[in-house]
This record gives structure tokens, C-alpha cells and sequence, in this order.
């Protein structure tokens, strides 16, 4: 069996000789800023060629002017057929464009501002549906008829699980580490009801930093309700004088001195 390999055309010559009228329609595009050096050309099909420009303008650093240029079939008139700006190696790029659901991040929702949510949406299941899970399930039977056509899923309380826990709230925080105690023993943690309740609760010390906010169990800080301050220890400086040693000034013999001590 023969095997034929498929060569591209060459491109055509009377459109890779066609330089000035391409830079005409890219100076033409690019004015008033003027356009750089031919940069080559590159055959697009029959008759079909594009010649590339370096663009000068500062705003554009690595982008180039790209002419399309043409001939009708047995013409030998070449006429421009496209001329656009392309960005080249290097080129500085717009980030890659993503729907307005995707770009929200915590904390952009102003007052006012609408967030809906896809009917699909996995966090959420319909309040009137049995699912495999307990807690679920009891959250639906209780809130029926409360005006919540959908619950949070098994699906959604996990995700949620997993970024309070890494988050600033969690274990995993310098706060934390340097706390004298984890939260499930302070006094003011108030733990979540449901199938959370083990594992997070809410801080409420008004002058803790959490104060508010869902915390784990295991997070930390400086104002845990049994924290105690330990008074400071001090070395005792070397006395000055020192009042509790003596001085041996030697025996006294009080039958021959009696008289020089004013002793009777």
C-alpha cells in the first residue's frame, strides 16, 4: 500500500509581492500611530495570503497588524480582503472571559444587587422531596408549608463544611495555633443545630475577632472564656544592703574588760 503525503501549496506570488498594499490598509487602521516592519507572510489558501506588521503603539506592545490580501481566480489585480490586529508572542491579554456567575466572589453582593440561583443548582434539593439522608430529610418535613420550596442538599452542607473549615475560621489559622484553648470548650461558643452542631458553632464574645461568625470547633483564640492570665515571675535583684547577715567581731572575755564596756 502507498502512502502519499498531502503538500501545501505554495503561496501565491502575487499576493506575497503585494507588501505596500498591505501596509497601506493596516497604516490606514493604525493611524495616527504608524506601523513597524514587515514581520513575513502566511499562505491562508488559494490565492490567499497574509502579511503581518509589527504595531508600535505602546498600549499594544506584542501585537501585530495582520493584512489579508487576495486575487479573484486568472485576475491579476490583488485587493485587500481583511485587516485586523492580532496579538503575537508575548502579547499582553485579556483574561479569559467568564459568565457574571463565575466572577462574583464573598463580598461583592452590594444592597440591592440580585444573586438568583439555577433551578439546578446541586446545593439545594426541594423541600418536598425524600432524599437518602436523615438530616435532610427531617429539615424538609419540618420547614413544609414555611414558604422554603428548597433546602439546603447533602451536597451543599458539605461544601460548605469544607470552606468554613479551611477558611479563617478554622483550625488552621496562626490565631488559632497560638489559642489557649479550641472553641468547644469556651463558654460563649453557641454550637449549630442539625448535623453540623458537632463540628461548627457560632462565636459569641463581642470582643472576640470571630464574634458573630462560624467557627470550628477546634478554632481559637485569645478570648476563650476560661483563658487565664498568669502573673508575671520577677527574680529578686541582689540587695543592696544586705540586712540579714552579721559581722564576727571576736570573743569579749567579761571579767577583764567589764569595766572599758560599762559593765559592773
Amino acid at each position: 500500500m502507498m502512502r502519499t503525503r498531502s503538500r501545501a501549496a505554495a503561496p501565491d506570488q502575487a499576493c506575497v509581492a503585494a507588501v505596500e498594499l498591505a501596509r497601506e490598509a493596516a497604516e490606514e487602521l493604525a493611524a495616527p500611530s504608524p506601523v513597524g516592519e514587515h514581520l513575513g507572510v502566511e499562505g491562508e489558501g488559494d490565492r490567499i495570503v497574509t502579511h503581518y506588521f509589527a504595531c508600535l503603539d505602546k498600549s499594544y506592545r506584542g501585537w501585530r497588524w495582520a493584512v489579508t490580501v487576495t486575487r479573484a481566480s486568472r485576475a491579476k489585480k490583488v485587493t485587500v480582503s481583511e485587516a485586523v490586529l492580532l496579538p503575537g508572542t508575548g502579547a499582553l491579554l485579556a483574561p479569559q472571559w467568564l459568565p457574571w456567575s463565575e466572577r462574583l466572589r464573598p463580598g461583592d453582593l452590594g444592597v440591592g444587587d440580585l444573586l438568583p440561583t439555577a433551578d439546578d443548582d446541586d446545593r439545594l434539593v426541594p423541600g418536598y422531596n425524600e432524599s437518602d439522608d436523615d438530616e435532610t430529610d427531617h429539615q424538609a418535613v419540618f420547614e413544609y408549608g414555611l414558604g422554603r420550596a428548597r433546602v439546603l442538599s447533602a451536597i451543599g452542607r458539605d461544601r460548605a463544611s469544607r470552606r468554613w473549615y479551611s477558611g479563617d475560621h478554622g483550625p488552621h489559622t496562626p490565631i488559632a495555633h497560638a489559642a489557649p484553648a479550641q472553641c468547644s470548650t469556651c463558654g460563649f461558643f453557641w454550637p449549630l443545630a442539625g448535623a453540623l452542631k458537632s463540628e461548627f458553632g457560632v462565636c459569641a464574645n463581642e470582643y472576640a475577632p470571630d464574634d458573630g461568625k462560624v467557627v470550628s470547633a477546634d478554632h481559637g483564640c485569645g478570648a476563650h472564656s476560661e483563658a487565664a492570665v498568669t502573673p508575671p515571675t520577677f527574680e529578686q535583684p541582689v540587695p543592696i544592703l544586705d540586712d540579714l547577715g552579721y559581722d564576727d567581731l571576736g570573743s569579749v572575755d567579761g571579767d577583764s574588760e567589764g569595766e572599758e564596756l560599762g559593765h559592773s
